[in-house]
């Protein structure tokens, strides 16, 4: 008995079980009486050992085995993950060679680690994709124990549904790429269409980020402040903005009749006189939209008008064109990292990465993502 009781106190966060069997063999050797002692310290021992497996399990997640890449489409953002974390950035390097071909390498041992590469799809789109993919199989065949594709940004999410004859649904394809290439999980944020995530068969946590969007609007006590879906389809997510900040919503009508990147306004529903006004969507590229929207507004009645999206797509000319706009700010996060051109003194970023690494702690931790956003909830 006195052995057994020195192999469990001196070995507090990992038992050697090889020991602790021998320690059983003698106990069996003795008397009966004996015997029925052991056979009550055997199972207050396994009791012992699992919660201590426990334990040294959770004391291993929190001794490195998590592991944070930085593809070539977000290196500042993976950074502020990484930071927010208080952890290193894993060395690696992406390259594309003078004929297109693009080459990833880790630069250091990752098996049986937890692994997060963090690579937004946007623009150059395609070359930011294949990278992904490359580095998921990099990891794979580097032994990783799982693989978590960090994706701020899915820009083929807008691919979602055959709606047109002969097209493809470009974000099914990219979907069954990702889990082909071995990712075992996915992490996203405000994706065009939420049921994208139906099109894995790997687990996607889904990030919102109108609750960091939310927390800034607040410190601007805006009065008399009105929500604005641009259109029907962004309804419930701007109802989901009113609840947090405890305001009414009204929406936008919009139509689309080409490929062209131009929306025509048709109308607002509700009343928006005298109200300054926040439009809210999940991401913006020609800035017209928000533009049309905003002329609008104002015709409407509207005092001041602001904008918030996820995601600041951002092609050529639209920083001029929202500078140009009677938007008085427009509030994006840095899930994309600025490439044609720097961002307007209109437009003012807010940072996702905490929630990311929030996100990324509990994967890691195996705790709930969802609690995360309480408000989802009640949607």
């Amino acid at each position: 008995m006195a052995v057994l009781t020195m192999v469990l106190s001196t070995r507090p966060a990992r038992i050697d079980y090889c020991e602790i069997c021998d320690v059983f063999l003698d106990f069996r050797n003795e008397n009966s009486a004996t015997r029925m002692q052991s056979e009550t310290v055997q199972l207050r021992c396994a009791a012992f050992t699992t919660h201590s497996f426990t334990a040294h399990r959770t004391m291993d997640s929190s001794r490195g085995d998590l592991a944070i890449l930085a593809g070539s489409g977000n290196p500042v953002f993976a950074k502020c993950i990484a930071d927010a974390l208080g952890e290193k950035l894993v060395p690696c390097e992406a390259q594309i060679f003078s004929e297109g071909n693009v080459f990833v390498r880790i630069l250091e041992n990752v098996r049986g680690r937890d692994t997060f590469v963090i690579q937004g799809v946007h623009r150059p789109v395609n070359d930011n994709f294949v990278e992904l993919l490359f580095w998921i199989d990099a990891l794979k065949r580097a032994s990783a124990s799982q693989i978590t594709a960090v994706i701020p940004y899915f820009s083929y999410a807008k691919g979602d549904k055959k709606d047109e004859p002969r097209v493809s649904i470009r974000a099914r394809v990219c979907a069954d790429a990702i889990e082909a290439a071995g990712a075992d999980r996915v992490l996203t944020m405000d994706l065009h269409s939420p049921q994208i995530q139906g099109f894995f068969s790997v687990p996607v946590d889904h990030l919102y980020a109108r609750s960091v969007i939310c927390d800034h609007i607040k410190t601007l006590n805006i009065p008399n402040l009105v929500i604005c879906s641009p259109d029907v389809g962004f309804a419930k997510s701007a109802s989901a903005f009113a609840n947090l900040l405890g305001v009414p919503v009204v929406i936008g009508n919009k139509q689309r009749k080409d490929h062209s990147e131009r929306a025509q306004v048709l109308e607002v529903i509700g009343d928006v006189e005298g109200c300054n006004v926040l439009m809210v969507d999940d991401f913006t590229i020609t800035g017209g939209s928000l533009d049309s929207m905003a002329e609008v507004l104002k015709s409407r009645g509207a005092k001041d008008i602001y904008a918030a999206v996820s995601h600041g797509v951002f092609s050529q000319g639209a920083v001029a064109r929202i500078e140009a706009s009677c938007i008085k700010r427009l509030y994006i996060t840095d899930t994309i990292e600025p490439e044609l051109e720097s961002h307007g003194p209109k437009i003012e970023c807010i940072s996702v990465a905490p929630l990311f690494a929030q996100a990324i702690r509990s994967i890691h931790d195996r705790t709930s993502v969802s609690m995360l956003f309480p408000d989802v909830k009640a949607l």
